[in-house]
C-alpha cells in the first residue's frame, strides 16, 4: 500500500471515530434533558431506541436455569402461602389457590395433548353472574366433568371457574371426597344449587347421573333420562340463563361392554365395568383412550320470563327440561356428523 493510501485510510478511520464519538456526546446530552420534558417527543423516541437496542440472545444454559428459578420461586411461594394460610376457602369448600395452582394443572396435559379438546361457543357463557351449565354425562369414569371445569377456565376471557353438582357417593370416597370439595364440588341437591346460583357462581349439573356415565358403549351419545328437572326448577328460582353443553369424545375414553354387577353390590359401586382393556390388562387397562374431544355451549335458555312460582308448576319445569334435553341431543348428533374419526377428529 503506498503511502499515501494510508494517509487516506487514516484519515476516514479519524473522521468515522469523531463521528461516533459526538453522537454519544449528543445521545448522552438529550438523556440529561430528557427527565426535564417526560411527555416530549424526545423522551419518547430515546425510550424507543433503548427498547429496540439489540439484546444477547440467552444461551441454553440460561433458559434451562431461567425455567427452574421460576419453578422454584413458583414452589416457594406456594408453600409459604400454605404453610401461612394466606388462601381463602368458601362456605362449600373450594380452595381455590390449590386448584389453580395444583389441580387444573395436572390436568392441562390430559387435556390439551392426550384429548386435544377443542371448545366451541365459549362466548354463550356470561362473563359475569350466575348460569347453569346442563352438560351430558359419559365414559365410565366422570373424567367430563373435570376437563369442562379445566376448559372454562382456560378458554373464557375471564377464567371463571365451574362448581360441579356432584353425586353423594363422590363425596363420600375417601381422598376423592375431600379432593372434590376442595376443587368446588358440592352436594346435587336443590338446596346447594340455588344458593351457588344466588351467589353469581357458575352451576354445572349432569342430569343424567350414573345412567349416564355408566351406559354401555353400545349405547353411547344417546341421552339417559333427565330426572324429575329439579335443576329446571333451582334455575327459574333464581332467574339465571340455562346453558346445554354437550361434549363429544368423552364416551370413548373406556368403552363400556359389560358389567359384574355382584361384583359392583360387594364394593357398593352402581356398577364395575369391563372394557376392551379392564380389568384383563390391569393398572394398564386403566388409561384412558387418547379420543379426540369436543365441547360445545349452546345458546343460553332464558329463565327471566317466568315467575318464580312457576318452579312449582311440574309441566312448565317438563317442558324446559325437554327443551334442554333435546338441545343437547341434536348437537351430539351434530358433532358426530363432522366428525371423521375418534381419535384422529
Amino acid at each position: 500500500m503506498s503511502e499515501v493510501a494510508k494517509v487516506i485510510q487514516l484519515h476516514d478511520v479519524d473522521v468515522e471515530t469523531r463521528h461516533r464519538s459526538t453522537a454519544r456526546r449528543k445521545l448522552s446530552q438529550v438523556k440529561d434533558v430528557a427527565h426535564l420534558l417526560p411527555d416530549s417527543p424526545v423522551t419518547s423516541l430515546t425510550a424507543r431506541l433503548a427498547e429496540a437496542a439489540p439484546r444477547p440472545p440467552q444461551s441454553l444454559g440460561e433458559m434451562v436455569r431461567g425455567v427452574l428459578s421460576d419453578g422454584i420461586r413458583g414452589t416457594a411461594d406456594f408453600a409459604r402461602r400454605r404453610l401461612t394460610g394466606d388462601y381463602q376457602i368458601d362456605e362449600f369448600g373450594l380452595d381455590e389457590h390449590l386448584l389453580e395452582s395444583v389441580m387444573l394443572p395436572a390436568l392441562r396435559p390430559l387435556a390439551d395433548l392426550w384429548f386435544r379438546v377443542q371448545v366451541a361457543g365459549i362466548e354463550n357463557v356470561p362473563e359475569s353472574g350466575g348460569a347453569l351449565l346442563v352438560v351430558n354425562h359419559a365414559g365410565v369414569v366422570p373424567l367430563d366433568g373435570l376437563i369442562l371445569q379445566l376448559a372454562l377456565h382456560d378458554r373464557h376471557p375471564k377464567q371463571r371457574t365451574l362448581r360441579l353438582l356432584a353425586a353423594d357417593l363422590v363425596l363420600e370416597l375417601p381422598f376423592i371426597g375431600g379432593l372434590a370439595r376442595k376443587a368446588g364440588h358440592t352436594l346435587a341437591c336443590p338446596a346447594d344449587a340455588e344458593r351457588l346460583l344466588r351467589n353469581g357462581e357458575l352451576t354445572g349439573v349432569f342430569p343424567e347421573g350414573f345412567k349416564g356415565v355408566g351406559k354401555n358403549y353400545s349405547e353411547r351419545y344417546r341421552l339417559q333420562r333427565f330426572g324429575r328437572g329439579g335443576f329446571v326448577s333451582a334455575a327459574v328460582k333464581t332467574g339465571v340463563p340455562i346453558i346445554p353443553v354437550s361434549i363429544v369424545g368423552s364416551e370413548e375414553i373406556y368403552p363400556k361392554l359389560a358389567d359384574i354387577a355382584p361384583l359392583a353390590r360387594l364394593l357398593g359401586l352402581p356398577y364395575f365395568p369391563v372394557t376392551p382393556l379392564f380389568p384383563h390388562l390391569g393398572p394398564i387397562g386403566m388409561v384412558p383412550l387418547p379420543s379426540k374431544w369436543y365441547i360445545e355451549f349452546g345458546t343460553p335458555i332464558s329463565t327471566a320470563g317466568f315467575e318464580p312460582e312457576a318452579a312449582d308448576d311440574p309441566m312448565t319445569m317438563f317442558e324446559i327440561t325437554d327443551q334442554v334435553r333435546e338441545t343437547i341431543q341434536l348437537t351430539l348428533y351434530k358433532l358426530l356428523t363432522k366428525r371423521r374419526n375418534t381419535f384422529l377428529g
